[in-house]
């Protein structure tokens, strides 16, 4: 596997971006226009793409700025061909690393109720579940997670 990383105008990220939209647009169904709001790409500067084979698109994942200690993971999505290989491991690994190079010291995120293979994902790299956050804090189906970066 090879990492790169880039921000969000990359064509492969964005390509990567309209596969995870359409999929969260059936399990979401009807809330997928709430979430969908926060998931814009025009503020993301951080993005890390993985490649199989040095170039077949295989994950991506990001992050950005929630307050000056904290950012927020989004976007992770692994192709369906590369789920359970350690893809989505090895985005969060490496965007734990950009953050904390970058100086902040907790990611956060927030994952829907019924993506069990997210919860699974980062509950076993060291996620733990905390209160719901802004937007997501009256949000039913919103699960997030934090982590602490030292």
């Amino acid at each position: 596997m090879r990492l790169v990383r880039t921000d969000s105008h990359n064509i492969d990220f964005k390509k990567l971006v309209e596969e995870l939209d359409a999929y969260l647009a059936i399990t979401d169904g009807e809330e997928h226009e709430f979430y969908d709001q926060f998931n814009k790409l025009n503020h993301i500067k951080h993005v890390v793409l993985c490649y199989y084979r040095d170039s077949i698109l295989a994950g991506c994942g990001a992050i950005k700025e929630y307050d000056s200690q904290t950012v927020e993971v989004k976007r992770m999505y692994t192709v369906t061909g590369f789920r359970n290989m350690g893809v989505a491991s090895s985005i969060l690994k490496e965007i734990e690393q950009w953050t904390k190079e970058l100086s902040y010291n907790r990611c956060i995120l927030e994952t829907g109720t019924r993506q069990l293979e997210a919860i699974c994902l980062y509950k076993s790299n060291g996620y733990q579940i905390i209160d719901n956050y802004e937007p997501y804090r009256d949000a039913l189906n919103s699960l997030c997670f934090e982590k602490r970066i030292s």
